[in-house]
């Protein structure tokens, strides 16, 4: 399997006509007619950028002859020096391991300092040996460190797939073959090629190990990834996070058992609960006039405060067993914010069997020292005496894993040792027999590509871009001046000009103003700034309403028709993140998107015009001006004070009628029925009832609708038949036509 990986040689002379570029040119041939690809460069240029070449070359050749050292002088020579040093220290940055060569002349080691000398593989000097066997001698090097690069599960899978063996086992497709019977089969070989193909195998497969019991190339894996993360023990997954919280849950929690849960948890989590039969106390979180999640307030920690939750449930209160089987925390919340987990650790003690935060959007922070204390498990964290703490964590969402790659992380206690047999079987209910195998190997190498130094390297790189993203809407903004609007980013304002600036910058300090939550305690919270909340005109933080203002949803509408698709929309705010893939020219494309937009709705151009698509598929807006149908939306907003009321309705009184295992085992017999919106109030729901934005489920089975839950609903009813196009969507409202009109309905347990 054929990879293109060049050599890299830096020389002033590389295109030059004397004996220094003919020299070096007789190299790069002979390295070319040793099979390998050579680029030439005649500087280094921009050295960051420069030096991000190491993820795509095999090694890199640099010249110190006489015309990189200027005329001799010791200022030429320090010059030279700091350039190559500095070429040096950027590709270490995020490299140990590439070859790095010097060549000359008439240079020699007594030229070059030891802090240089020192991460060279070899010093090169021209015309003493033949370029065939200087040649011979940096291929050897490049190849030593290409063949060691892949992990092991990677590796394994592509010696599998370069093997040339006959399938008999599932897939039926046999490594592609299927797909060229067929012309549109053809064109999906074409479209996803051969490598993707004949890696897509069954677990049958020997000497690629097995996901399912751990052995093999996935074992090795595995344990590799464990020691990349810091953690004792890490299982990849395959069908992402939500089924690795199951698998976390269905290992530790049975019926009957009391289980402390964070309100605005992800809906895995709720099904877990059904699933397992246990009994939910929830901790509540804080809300701003945004729609914007924020952190469950520390007090909400304390054993004591947990213990008059579980006296006060009707349901925990008759358990057996009161101490708390579980602890699950969203950690990060959708919209960024992060818990100090070591402060959580040492508040719950061993009051909670075991600690499991759901790190989706998290897997990026044991690689930077700009998160401690602020993940579950890393090197060199305290442990309990008997707690074990899990994270699950989705490599697809912020590192470089495919769809569905996730991964537990389990942390031993003092005294209690993960029974990975045991554990297993959890494992074994909720994995596919037949696991995607690019899957697998995307997990292995997400874990790889974080190895220090490049992990934290990557992780800064996020953190550089996110932050200059936030200064440069700042520039923008102060250009438009105080007469003018632009749109805001959530979050406190960059006290730095360069870099990522002071960590505590992001902290949440008691009396801080600009996140909307209220009195935080200081240093238990802090903003990832890779997650970034922009917020459009219209509404402040007090929930009040401004004359005018610019819905979100028409903003990520035009920035979709114009090719960028937002993460989360909400009614004032859109989200979006830094992942590591992130680059300059994407978030300054969003910033000069964002411009073209401000123009088209200061003109207030017609939709036909500047949202095409859109306007076709919607007709009735094609001669409507931008900024009009931004006013309209807005009016109604504004009529139901819709803020206040998405607000409240997730901090209202919410009463348990039954357990949500019962409730569910209503819809499941069907011993339920279909109730309008106007006639909810006090019937309890058989299902998730879930508002996007912001997919948070609001109910949850077994619990009772109340009067701003179905103030909402109606809302959602008028909304939608006043603006198609626009919907708000909420998981568990059906709609249905009776007579001819639209109407709304919930299925609830029969009274």
């Amino acid at each position: 399997m054929k990879f293109r990986f060049p050599v890299v040689i830096i020389d002033e002379d590389f295109r030059a006509e004397n004996i220094s570029g003919s020299g070096v040119r007789d190299l790069a041939e002979a390295i070319k007619n040793e099979g390998m690809e050579v680029v030439g460069f005649t500087s280094y240029g921009d050295l960051t950028s420069f030096a991000q070449q190491a993820s795509r070359a095999s090694c890199f050749i640099l010249s110190i002859d006489d015309e990189e050292f200027g005329g001799g002088t010791d200022e030429d020579i320090s010059i030279a020096l700091k350039s190559v040093r500095d070429f040096i220290v950027e590709v270490r940055k995020r490299n140990n391991d590439i070859p790095i060569f010097l060549y000359g002349e008439t240079r020699t080691s007594r030229s070059i300092p030891n802090d240089i000398l020192r991460e060279l593989h070899g010093f090169i000097h021209m015309f003493e040996d033949t370029p065939e066997f200087v040649a011979r001698h940096i291929i050897r090097e490049a190849r030593k460190y290409l063949d060691n690069l892949a992990p092991p599960f990677f590796r394994a899978l592509m010696d599998y797939a370069s093997d040339s063996s006959y399938s008999w086992h599932c897939p039926g497709h046999s490594g592609g073959v299927a797909f060229l019977k067929s012309p549109v089969g053809q064109m999906f070989h074409q479209f996803f090629g051969e490598n993707m193909l004949r890696a897509d195998v069954c677990n049958a497969v020997d000497e690629l190990g097995q996901l399912l019991d751990h052995t093999g190339p996935v074992s090795s894996s595995e344990a590799n990834a464990a020691r990349i993360f810091n953690s004792d023990h890490l299982f990849f997954v395959t069908n992402g996070t939500s089924t690795s919280n199951k698998v976390v849950w269905h290992s530790t929690v049975a019926p009957g058992d009391i289980v402390v849960v964070d309100r605005n948890c992800h809906k895995s989590i709720l099904h877990s609960i059904i699933m397992t039969g246990a009994i939910p106390v929830f901790l509540m979180p804080t809300r701003n006039h945004y729609g914007i999640i924020g952190p469950i307030p520390k007090s909400e920690f304390d054993p004591e405060t947990i213990r008059k939750k579980i006296e006060a449930n009707p349901f925990a209160r008759e358990a057996k067993n009161k101490k708390p089987r579980i602890l699950t925390i969203t950690q990060s919340t959708y919209d960024g914010i992060l818990y100090n987990v070591e402060t959580i650790k040492a508040m719950l003690g061993n009051s909670i069997d075991t600690l499991h935060f759901d790190e989706a959007w998290l897997p990026h922070a044991t690689f930077h020292p700009f998160y401690r204390n602020m993940h579950a498990i890393g090197e060199g964290r305290p442990r309990s005496d008997e707690t074990l703490v899990f994270a699950t964590q989705s490599t697809h969402k912020l590192l470089a894993g495919l769809s569905q790659a996730s991964q537990i992380l389990v942390q031993d206690g003092k005294n209690r040792k993960l029974d990975t047999h045991r554990f297993n079987e959890s494992y074994l209910m909720h994995s596919s027999t037949s696991p995607q195998y690019s899957i697998i190997a995307s997990c292995d190498v997400a874990a790889a590509m974080m190895e220090p130094p490049g992990g934290k390297a990557l992780v800064e790189e996020s953190l550089h871009e996110a932050i200059e993203f936030r200064r440069a809407m700042l520039k923008v903004d102060a250009e438009f001046g105080k007469d003018d609007w632009w749109f805001k980013v959530w979050g406190p304002t960059p006290k730095s000009d360069e870099g990522i600036g002071d960590r505590d910058d992001w902290i949440i300090h008691e009396g801080d103003t600009w996140h909307g939550f209220g009195n935080i305690e200081s240093g238990f919270n802090m903003l990832d700034p890779i997650k970034s909340t922009i917020i459009t005109p219209g509404l402040d933080l007090d929930g009040e309403f401004a004359d005018d203002g610019i819905p979100a949803a028409i903003v990520s509408k035009y920035l979709a028709e114009h090719g960028i698709i937002i993460e989360k929309t909400g009614l004032y705010s859109f989200f979006i993140m830094f992942t590591i893939g992130i680059t300059k020219g994407r978030w300054n494309s969003m910033v000069t998107e964002l411009q073209q937009f401000k123009d088209d709705y200061d003109q207030n151009l017609p939709m036909w015009r500047v949202m095409p698509e859109f306007a076709a598929k919607f007709p009735q807006y094609e001669r409507v001006g931008l900024r009009d149908l931004c006013s309209a939306i807005h009016s109604v907003y504004k009529e139901y004070n819709v803020a206040r009321i998405t607000t409240d309705m997730y901090l209202s009184n919410i009463e348990p009628a039954m357990t949500p295992a019962d409730a569910w085992a209503k819809m499941a017999h069907r011993d339920v029925e279909r109730v309008s919106i106007d006639e909810l109030e006090g019937r309890v729901t058989a299902m998730l009832v879930t508002p996007y934005p912001p997919g948070i489920p609001l109910l949850v089975p077994g619990e009772r609708f109340n009067s701003t839950i179905i103030d909402y609903l109606k809302f959602a009813r008028d909304f939608n038949a006043r603006f198609p196009g626009f919907e708000t969507d909420v998981h568990g409202l059906v709609r249905e036509i009776v007579d001819g009109e639209e109407r709304y309905f919930v299925d609830v347990v029969k009274d």
